[in-house]
Order: C-alpha cells, then sequence, then structure tokens
C-alpha cells in the first residue's frame, strides 16, 4: 500500500521536490480520480493505482496528492470517473488511461494504439502516459533569448526531423531526424544567414492521427502542450528528450539564431466524438472544448479538425499562458508562430470577439515581453483577419503577400496595382495603424502548399499518395509549370523555372517586412506536386541534401539576398531610423517601361519603381519587375554625374552574374535597361548627393 497525503491544488501537474510528487488535475465533474503509476512505458498494468479521496484529495473542481519517495522520471497517468452522458457535454471513461495536460513529457510504447484508446475497453497496455520531471538541474551555461530585432530577422521555416532525416544530410545515423541532428547542421544556417528557425509542431502530438496506414509528420495533431515531442529526440531514456531539446536551443543561441515555435493551441489529437479519449476529454470535457449550443454531444470546429479548444474559457486560457509562460522560461524559446490564431478571438459560443482575452494576455504577459508572436491571422472556417488582427505586438504571416506575389509572377490580370504596397510592406492593409514594416511577414511558401520548386513545376496538386482520391489540399494555388506539368528535361523551361524561382525570392527577401523563406526552397526541394504533405513521414518529405550541389546556384542566390539584406539592415541601425522612418524618408517613384508613366491597367504586366534613401548614406535602388512573356526595354532615372546605375541582379541572366557578391556590380551605360521575360532586375547606385524632394 503507497502512502499519499493531501498535497495542493497548485501548482497544476507533477511537481517534484526532494521528498516526493505532488499531483494535481482539473477534472469538473468527475465522480473519481485515480493517479495510475508505471515502471516502464511498456506497462500493461499500473504498478499502483492509488483511489483519490473526495475528502482529503479533492478542492473545488482539483483533484490533488503528494506521494513521498517519488522522483523525477516516474511515469504516470490519471483514470477519470464519471457520467458519460454526451448529450450533457461529459465523456467520461474509467476504462481510459489520460495524460496529464500539464505534464513535461510523454512516452509512447511501441504497441500505442489509438484505436484502442476509441473502442470502449481498458487501453491501459496501449496508451501514452506521462512523466514526473525536474527541471531545474540543467546548465544553461547563461544563455538567454536573444531578442533580435524583427527588422533584422529572417526566418526559416523547417521541420525538425525532415531537415536532416534524409540520408543525405550528412547527419550521424542514430541522430538523423533529430533536435541532436540539427545541432550538426547548426554551421550551415549560419552561411545562409537566416536568424531564426520556426520549427513546425515540437509539442508531443499523436502520430497516428490521420489516414490508416500513414504517419503524422507535420504535428498538427497537439495532445501535450508542455512536453516536447519524444519522436523527435535521439535519447531512448524518458526525460533525455529535455536535455537534448534545451541543447538544440542552446546550441542555436550560440550561433545567434532564435527559435521560433509553431503552435497549436486551437485543438487537439481528440478529434470529434467518434475520436479517440486521451486527456482532455476524458477529464472536463465541455470546459477545455467547444460544443455545439443546440448539440452539446457534438464538437465545435473552426480548425476543421473535429474539435475547437474552449481558448477563452478560463481553464484553456491559463493553460494556454502557462504553457507559453514555461517554454520562455524553462526552453528558452524566443518566439511563438499560432496556427489559425484566429480561432484565439472566438468566444464560448464560437462568436469573433473585439477584444479576446487570451489573445490580450499573450500580448501583455510580462513573461512573455521579449518574445515574438506571430498569427496566422485566419481560420478554416472563414474568419480571416489579416490587417486586423488585434493588439499592438503581434505581427501576422501575410497571406496577401504571398497570393498578389504568386498571381503577379503568373501572369495574372489585374495584379500590378498591387505590387507596390507588397514590396513596401502592405501599407494598404497595415498602414491604417501606423504598424511598423515588420508587422507583414512575408512568405511565398511555407509547409503548407506547394514548395518554392513545385510552385514553378505544377499547375495542379498531385496529392495520390495521401490516400483521398487528390481531394485533400489547397486547390487555388496561383502556380504556373512554366510549359510542362512536372519534371521536364528542355533546358528552356528549366531555364524559366530558375528565373521564376530567383523572382519570389528576391521580392521576399527585399520587400520591406520580416521575410519567411521554406525549408529547402534554396535548393529547390521538391514534393513532386503534393501540396499536403502532413501524413509524408519519408523521403516526399525529407530535405534531399543532395539537391544542395545540384541546385547550388539558386542556394547562392538566396545566400546572396540575405547578406545584402542584413548589411543594410546593419547601415539603417547605424542612422538609428527605423525601417518605417526610413521609408518615410525616403523619395519613391513609380514607372512603367517609361519613366514617371506607371501602367495600372488590367492587362498590364510590368512594373518599375525607383527608391530615392535620403538619409543612412544617401544611394539609390531601381527595381524592374516584366512578368510579361516577351523582353522589354525600361526607361532609367538619371543620375547626378559622375554617378552610374549598376546591376545588382538580374534573373534572367546565367549565375554568376544573376546577382553580384557585392554592390561593386557591372556598371549599366545608356538610359534604358532590357529586362527579359518574366524577369527581376535590381540596380543600385550610391549617391553622394542630396536629391530633391
Amino acid at each position: 500500500m503507497m502512502r499519499i497525503e493531501s498535497g495542493s491544488p497548485f501548482p497544476i501537474g507533477a511537481t517534484a521536490n526532494e521528498f516526493g510528487v505532488n499531483f494535481s488535475v482539473f477534472s469538473k465533474y468527475s465522480a473519481g480520480m485515480e493517479i495510475l503509476l508505471f515502471d516502464t512505458a511498456t506497462d500493461t498494468r499500473p504498478v499502483f493505482a492509488i483511489a483519490l479521496s473526495p475528502d482529503t484529495n479533492r478542492t473545488h473542481y482539483y483533484w490533488h496528492a503528494f506521494i513521498p519517495g517519488l522522483q523525477p522520471g516516474q511515469i504516470y497517468a490519471f483514470r477519470a470517473l464519471g457520467d458519460d452522458r454526451p448529450q450533457a457535454g461529459l465523456r467520461f471513461d474509467a476504462e481510459k488511461v489520460l495524460l496529464d495536460p500539464y505534464g513535461r513529457c510523454v512516452v509512447v510504447p511501441e504497441s500505442y494504439s489509438r484505436r484502442d484508446a476509441t473502442l470502449p475497453g481498458d487501453n491501459c497496455a496501449t496508451s501514452m502516459k506521462s512523466v514526473v520531471t525536474g527541471m531545474r538541474h540543467y546548465d544553461w551555461e547563461g544563455d538567454k533569448t536573444l531578442g533580435t530585432p524583427f527588422e533584422s530577422t529572417v526566418i526559416y521555416e523547417m521541420h525538425v526531423a525532415g531537415f536532416t532525416r534524409h540520408a543525405s544530410s550528412g547527419v550521424s545515423r542514430e541522430k538523423r531526424g533529430t533536435y541532436a541532428g540539427v545541432i550538426e547542421k547548426i554551421p550551415y544556417l549560419v552561411d545562409l544567414g537566416v536568424t531564426a528557425v520556426e520549427l513546425l509542431p515540437v509539442f508531443h502530438f499523436d502520430e497516428q492521427d490521420c489516414p490508416p496506414g500513414k504517419i503524422n509528420y507535420w504535428g498538427y495533431a497537439p495532445i501535450s502542450f508542455f512536453a516536447p515531442h519524444p519522436g523527435y529526440s535521439s535519447c531512448k531514456e524518458p526525460l533525455g528528450v529535455l536535455n537534448e531539446f534545451r541543447d538544440m536551443v542552446k546550441a542555436l543561441h550560440k550561433a545567434g539564431i532564435e527559435v521560433i515555435l509553431d503552435v497549436v493551441y486551437n485543438h487537439t489529437a481528440e478529434g470529434p466524438a467518434s475520436g479517440p479519449t486521451l486527456s482532455f476529454r476524458g477529464l472536463s470535457n465541455d470546459s477545455y472544448y467547444l460544443l455545439e449550443k443546440d448539440n452539446p454531444a457534438r464538437y465545435a470546429d473552426f480548425a476543421g479538425t473535429g474539435n475547437t479548444l474552449n481558448s477563452n474559457g478560463p481553464i484553456v486560457r491559463r493553460m494556454i499562458v502557462q504553457s507559453l509562460r514555461y517554454w520562455v522560461q524553462e526552453m528558452h524559446i524566443d518566439g511563438f508562430r499560432f496556427d489559425l490564431a484566429s480561432i484565439l478571438s472566438r468566444d464560448e459560443n464560437g462568436h469573433p470577439q473585439a477584444s479576446p482575452p487570451i489573445l490580450w494576455d499573450i500580448e501583455t504577459d510580462p513573461s512573455l515581453a521579449n518574445t515574438k508572436i506571430i498569427a496566422e491571422a485566419w481560420d478554416a472556417a472563414g474568419l480571416y483577419q489579416v490587417g486586423s488582427f488585434i493588439g499592438d505586438r503581434w505581427k501576422e504571416w501575410n497571406g496577401r503577400f504571398r497570393d498578389d506575389v504568386r498571381a503577379f509572377f503568373r501572369g495574372d490580370p489585374g495584379t500590378v496595382e498591387k505590387m507596390p504596397h507588397r514590396l513596401t510592406a502592405s501599407h494598404d492593409i497595415y498602414g491604417h495603424r501606423e504598424r511598423e514594416p515588420e508587422q507583414s511577414v512575408n512568405f511565398i511558401t511555407c509547409h503548407d502548399g506547394f514548395t518554392l520548386n513545385d510552385l514553378v513545376s505544377y499547375n495542379r496538386k498531385h496529392n495520390t499518395a495521401n490516400d483521398e482520391d487528390n481531394r485533400d489540399g489547397e486547390n487555388h494555388n496561383l502556380s504556373w509549370n512554366c510549359g510542362v506539368e512536372g519534371e521536364t528535361d528542355s533546358p528552356a523551361i528549366e531555364s524559366l523555372r530558375k528565373r521564376q524561382i530567383k523572382n519570389m525570392l528576391a521580392t521576399t527577401l527585399l520587400s520591406l517586412g520580416t521575410p519567411m523563406v521554406l525549408m529547402g526552397d534554396e535548393m529547390r526541394r521538391t514534393q513532386h506536386g503534393n501540396n499536403n504533405g502532413y501524413c509524408q513521414n519519408n523521403e516526399l518529405s525529407w530535405l534531399d541534401w543532395s539537391l544542395l550541389e545540384k541546385n547550388a546556384e539558386i542556394h547562392r542566390f538566396m545566400r546572396t539576398l540575405i547578406r545584402h539584406r542584413a548589411a543594410r539592415r546593419r547601415k539603417d541601425a547605424q542612422s538609428r531610423l527605423s525601417l518605417g522612418q526610413l521609408l518615410h524618408h525616403a523619395k519613391v517613384q513609380m514607372h512603367g517601361v517609361k519613366l514617371y508613366e506607371p501602367d495600372w491597367s488590367e492587362h498590364s504586366h510590368t512594373l518599375a519603381m525607383t527608391i530615392w534613401h535620403l538619409v543612412g548614406g544617401i544611394w539609390a535602388v531601381h527595381v524592374i519587375m516584366n512578368a510579361f512573356n516577351e523582353p522589354l526595354e525600361f526607361e532609367l532615372p538619371p543620375l547626378p554625374k559622375p554617378r552610374h546605375w549598376r546591376r545588382w541582379i538580374d534573373t534572367a541572366l546565367p549565375s554568376p552574374n544573376d546577382i553580384a557578391e557585392d554592390l561593386m556590380a557591372p556598371v549599366v551605360e545608356g538610359s534604358t535597361y532590357r529586362a527579359d521575360a518574366h524577369s527581376v532586375v535590381v540596380l543600385v547606385s550610391a549617391v553622394e548627393l542630396a536629391i530633391d524632394q
């Protein structure tokens, strides 16, 4: 018989000290609670099943107990007793083993079965379980979050496992696809010049939350908001994942690279009413989830996954904030990108709120004050808040940048007039709030959709490998295959594809705002037309590092762009003016093929723009964008003698002439420049004389 004491409802979760472990779990309407203790993850039965007394181990809605002698590493779980009345919002099941919602570590036996958690009966032998942790003994060696200003940030969105899982990665076999594997590739990231990695979900997720026979690869199926996913650890000891994750963060920080987590606080892996009971559903279903008002047996679904967390309810709201604090304070995370963040604006009836409590909690929490917070400002139910997301600190994934730039370079009609806005931080979207240019996180591609290579290689999605009859994934891709669907041996088409890739990279990295690039786009990673690789944990999704040599010119082009952007930001910083102030003090002139005569017509495909920088070392940039299918001659603005325009970028030229390593580029003779079809040209000139306003 194991001795237990009353314990305390605070802190929630499993908290170890030198004398034992305090357990506390919220469960509003449960009639009873058991703490299950296991020796190993593979135990088919608990070593101890400790029934808590409602008289001594319950305070209000919290069940709690202190168990002397337990230490970090102890494997545990809960069972909650109560009514199974879905029409009343209750889904208790005394036979199901439940993860601790505040558990800092999770173990998953090889026998884990999502199906067993769905069907009636005891699932102890095949369940995930939590692990008691002790967080205070790790040596951070003075590490702190970096606090890199947004104006100096270049984000690289990557998948922890996919980054090094491929055999070509050069990472030692036992570390491929792991946090430790990322450490081995840090020199590559430093050389590329990115300042932050944005990691696809690393909260522990259910890999079986996907079609039968597939593996959930992306990780947008969370079931523990405090525990790093153990599947990305090279260490088999349960607590080893914590040190390995922190080792990765510390190593990235030493290299000057921030760590941003893609976080999913809008739904869980428990899915719809027919889904499994893994944790929240079995503890307090109506507290954790939004239920349909007229039929509480059904879940409201604004995420397109079967359920929606009640993020503005007090229980989930507190859990989200405490989760964020944990990742910042204990794991030294630099920022967060919030998946389908518009869901977090919905109230307990699912209606959007003008001033959502959880979003203001995140914005104003002092422990998060130095972190980056980025919203994916839409949800799966049609709520679109790009340009209107709440708060003063929130930055936004700019989906309009993605769509308008894709459409322009595809040659769609009516797109030219949008491009000046996208190049200058989407002032038409954000200008009404006088936000800094970095409010706009500019991207062309991300994990969800085509890679950049596939964007210029496929007109339609090819998702049959997902076993959903090609119904899944986005249909509105704004892609263009340049003449042939998929891979080709045609030199002409390959040349055009490279040009289009460079066009979009240049636009992303030269536009005002915060640029984000997708893992592998710098070496033309392909998913062979699959634009929804969420269940493809295989070479279709992994980064094939042999492409780096094959597509060295694309890598060089992006690397040079990033390094120039960093150098320009350093000069801007010396002027002690923000980007917004620099733009305010600049003179911008719009042109077409003729100077000062921009063509905004429906069928125009050309744009030229001159930016005269009047502070910070006066200089000028002239950008030409020709999305037309023929070369065109563009007039150039005159410069004060003896200055000349120099050709820094021309995406139509073969490497290495496509981009100069520095601004001592070839001088452009004459008063015009011939821009080839489907090309971007950037001319620069240092100007020592003041330009008339």
